[in-house]
């Protein structure tokens, strides 16, 4: 519709007044969300879950050579690491790796990226993936192509659409923390030194996603991938939970199946992966998950089997649901215990 002279003057006044106040909250995401692609996804996994990677064990050399992967894209696509860091690890010592109990495991280390906020600079999310998985097992690679490379790769992906959107003058207001975790295998560890020991207080995470497991689909969804399971987003706060669902409406139209969000499921998948170590310290968590397999925690767990699909559709969800965290006027609200 042609605007009249007059009402384009007037739209002229108005926006000079309020320039100041336009912000990314304006800018919709489709199209940093739609760099998010099955291909770079399929060329990253195919690295990080290779043989040469040995599997990852925690403080492996193999794991080492993924994480040396990860830090390279995170530099090729000009994503730094903190300020308040000195490089892109957190060292984390082996007498904390086996404190709880003692597997020999090695030093070992998170990797983190981060984006700064043009607003609220000191309130951080944090998006969160294990990198790390069970290494060589009876002469076998255990590839961990899902469990959790797919998550892995994802956060490659989500930083450099975040990064983009900033290059492009649309960065988010709050910051984010790509987190690269270790140790999950062996009980949750790199997540809990970081919730021991984080760079920003935890005061200030305003809230955690964790993508563990989101390249496959299981025998309950074998008609469709076109879903993923939704863990934790009420426990803490409702405004999690319905931004998650808005988001997912909007732009990514997943099924979003709550089986596993019943605190009576038995499965206990709540406290199995690392968004725990944010929610237990009263941050508002979600787990994105698509749920187990036949290659479950097996050698045959390889990239090829991945659902490349699901894998970009499902990062996309995750991506806009961070958006929406790290832009919206206010953080989400701490409402229930």
């Amino acid at each position: 519709m042609k605007q009249t002279p007059l009402l384009g003057l007037l739209a002229v006044i108005t926006l000079s007044c309020t320039s100041q106040k336009i912000n990314v909250t304006q800018v919709e995401p489709t199209n940093y969300m739609k760099t998010i692609t099955a291909d770079e996804l399929k060329t990253h996994l195919y690295i990080v879950a290779s043989d040469e990677m040995e599997g990852r064990e925690t403080g492996s050399a193999g794991q080492k050579k993924a994480g040396v992967y990860l830090i390279d894209q995170y530099k090729k696509d000009d994503i730094s690491f903190p300020s308040a860091a000195s490089n892109y690890y957190q060292p984390i010592p082996a007498s904390f790796l086996n404190a709880k109990r003692n597997e020999n495991l090695p030093d070992s280390e998170n990797i983190w990226a981060y984006i700064e906020g043009s607003e609220k600079p000191n309130e951080v999310v944090v998006i969160s993936a294990h990198y790390d998985h069970v290494g060589i097992l009876k002469g076998q690679i255990y590839n961990g192509a899902d469990d959790d490379g797919s998550g892995t790769v994802a956060l490659l992906e989500i930083a450099q659409a975040f990064h983009l959107a900033k290059k492009e003058g649309h960065g988010p207001k709050r910051s984010i923390l790509f987190l690269h975790v270790t140790g999950e295998e062996h009980g949750l560890h790199g997540s809990r030194y970081y919730s021991e020991n984080p760079l920003f207080p935890l005061a200030n995470t305003i809230a955690n996603i964790n993508i563990d497991m989101i390249g496959r689909r299981d025998v309950a969804h074998a008609d469709s991938n076109n879903y993923v399971y939704v863990i934790g987003a009420d426990r803490l706060s409702t405004d999690l939970d319905i931004i998650c669902k808005e988001a997912n409406a909007k732009y990514t139209q997943l099924n979003l199946d709550y089986k596993f969000n019943d605190p009576k499921d038995p499965n206990h998948f709540y406290e199995r992966s690392d968004h725990y170590n944010f929610a237990k310290n009263g941050i508002p968590s979600v787990f994105f998950f698509n749920g187990v397999h036949a290659d479950y925690h097996r050698h045959t767990d390889t990239a090829d089997k991945i659902e490349y699909d699901a894998l970009e559709k499902r990062a996309q969800f995750a991506f806009v649901t961070a958006w929406e965290l790290a832009n919206r006027e206010n953080r989400p609200v701490v409402d229930k215990k």
